[in-house]
């Protein structure tokens, strides 16, 4: 719809896509958030495609500071030149992924889960779930490119802040 409007008024639009966001206040349905409450509670954390996943973990300060630096960046029509941010359309619209663009295996996450809450998860293994992906990864170029900037949270760096704002949060509701 954002495309049509574009399309037809000569509106700008941008379109944000987050890879696998966590951290402090983060939706309770995401895996970290999941498998934390999980460890601490030392009941099992499912695992599907038998742990066999990878995923473009995002720290929040990383989406948020790709967020600001793209409000200021107004897309352009394609007008056939190489410059223009928008190639598919005459529309001035833009899609940026906003992702670490370094995935990241399941266990190694769950690894540093388990060292940073000083327990072991306890895990069932479980096949792919339909619909899932074995694998996520953002090609984060367009925002390097457009706006200079690439998320740089390493992911033991975001989990580590995360787990301390967790064990906080859960004291709090105890």
């Amino acid at each position: 719809m954002a495309h049509a409007y574009s399309h037809l008024f000569g509106l700008p639009t941008t379109g944000l896509r987050f890879f696998t966001v966590y951290g402090p206040w983060g939706r309770p349905d995401m895996a970290l958030f999941i498998f934390a409450k999980a460890i601490i509670e030392e009941k099992p954390i499912k695992l599907f495609n038998n742990g066999n996943m990878v995923r473009d973990f995002t720290y929040i300060d990383d989406i948020v500071e790709g967020v600001v630096r793209t409000l200021d960046t107004l897309p352009k029509p394609y007008k056939g030149d190489d410059a223009s941010p928008s190639k598919s359309s005459t529309a001035p619209y833009r899609v940026y992924n906003i992702g670490n663009g370094t995935p990241v295996e399941l266990e190694t996450c769950i690894a540093l889960l388990e060292q940073y809450l000083g327990k072991q998860a306890k895990k069932e293994l479980y096949p792919m779930q339909p619909g899932d992906v074995p694998r996520t990864a953002a090609d984060v170029a367009d925002l390097v490119r457009d706006v200079g900037y690439k998320p740089s949270t390493k992911v033991e760096e975001g989990i580590k802040k995360f787990v301390e704002w967790f064990v906080g949060y859960s004291a709090l509701l105890n």
